[in-house]
């Protein structure tokens, strides 16, 4: 600016910095020179000992030593989980190795198919004997059993879990669970003495009904200790298997589907059919394959009440006649074995018995392993000839 009286002032001299002040940025800057700025003595002033030191270089170059990982409890425990299930599959192979062993030489001198024949004659000079009839008695019954338990056990598991109140609900799962702890001897004493009377109008009239059908067709005589009286006892055999199994996955349904699908308006029932029901559906399946292997095992209470078919009337296949499975021909029978040929002929039957359960365990698995979340490969698009999932992924 200007004077008053228009003269240009003087230049105003600069004053001097207070002593213990900071330095401004103008003083730092060489106005003879080229423009720099001296960022680190500014850095080194303005330092108020808030940074941390750089570390040594000796305790740079240490390094952290680990102790051992795991501890003896561990260890052990981890050795006990390996070993028990080594011996598990040994006992397994060990079983299956024996009964082959001890029957090949009968099969070998087996002059009948053993696959199709149904004739039973495993001693003399030509020993004939196969396991058709016996199969076919085996897997009927058991398939029948499995027919009647298998809902039966998912209603129960449902009202016990969904619908029953918790007074009732129970004491009506303990009423269940004690039905396993019957011993086989009792059950086949109450089937053969009061509960096959009970079943006759039922024999009666699914044969006026569904005679025409050979698997229905009732033969004359007295029709008390046949195949499905039989299967109808199996089927309250295995009742509590699976129904224990069942009540135990479908109460671990989580919540958040229960609820989501009762928020959305469903009903109980829809609530059940869709997220209940898809969630156990694979341990249903366990269930219903542990309840098979027990029904295709049986033994005292399918002895007691089957009655044995002379060997001369000729083979029927109704459920209304009576037979022999493996296991009641093996124990029925356990005073032949007088001779290697005898005893290798019905360790043959044990032989087929042991294959058809592995199968079935194996099954099982597979049914489980497939049906569990997560296990359903991606549907393939036929016209492009891309999964479902890679075109998602794409999008």
């Amino acid at each position: 600016m200007s004077s008053p009286d228009g003269t240009e002032p003087p230049d105003r001299p600069a004053e001097p910095a207070a002593s213990g002040a900071e330095p401004r940025i103008e003083d730092l800057v060489d106005t003879t020179g080229p423009a720099s700025v001296h960022f680190e003595t500014l850095t080194d002033e303005h330092d108020d000992g808030a940074r941390p030191a750089a570390p040594e270089p000796e305790q740079s170059k240490e390094k952290l030593e680990l102790g051992p990982v795991g501890h003896l409890g561990d260890r052990l425990f981890s050795g006990l989980a390996r070993g028990s299930g080594g011996l598990v599959v040994a006992i397994v192979a060990f079983v299956g190795i024996f009964l082959l062993a001890l029957a090949i030489p009968s099969l070998a001198d087996n002059k009948s198919s053993f696959l199709f024949s149904r004739i039973w004659e495993p001693g003399g000079a030509e020993p004939r004997f196969g396991i058709a009839a016996l199969f076919y008695t085996t897997v009927i019954s058991s398939i029948i059993a499995m027919l009647i338990a298998v809902p039966i056990a998912i209603g129960v598991a449902l009202f016990v879990t969904y619908y029953a109140p918790k007074r009732l609900a129970a004491p009506v799962a303990h009423a269940v669970d004690l039905l396993a702890a019957v011993p086989s001897i009792i059950y086949g004493l109450w089937g053969i003495l009061f509960f096959a009377p009970i079943l006759r109008p039922v024999i009666n009239g699914l044969s006026t009904a569904l005679g025409w059908i050979p698997l229905f067709d009732k033969p004359p005589g007295d029709n008390v200790g046949v195949v499905f009286t039989a299967s109808v006892v199996l089927a309250i055999m295995i009742l509590p298997v699976v129904t224990a199994i069942s009540r135990e996955i479908f109460a671990q349904t989580p919540i958040s589907h229960r609820e989501g699908a009762l928020a959305l308006g469903s009903t109980k029932w829809e609530m059940i059919r869709m997220a209940v029901l898809p969630y156990g559906r694979s341990g249903v399946t366990s269930a219903a394959m542990l309840g098979l292997g027990r029904a295709l095992g049986e033994t005292v209470a399918v002895l007691i009440i089957l009655s044995v078919p002379n060997g001369n009337d000729p083979w029927n296949s109704s459920i209304f006649a009576g037979g022999e499975t493996f296991a009641s021909k093996i124990a029925n029978n356990a005073a032949e074995f007088d001779s290697p040929e005898k005893t290798g002929a019905y360790i043959a039957a044990g032989l087929v018995l042991f294959v058809v359960t592995f199968l079935v365990n194996s099954a099982a698995r597979l049914i489980v392993a497939r049906s569990a979340p997560g296990a359903k490969r991606p549907k393939r698009n036929r016209r492009a000839g891309t999964t479902a999932a890679a075109e998602g992924a794409s999008s």
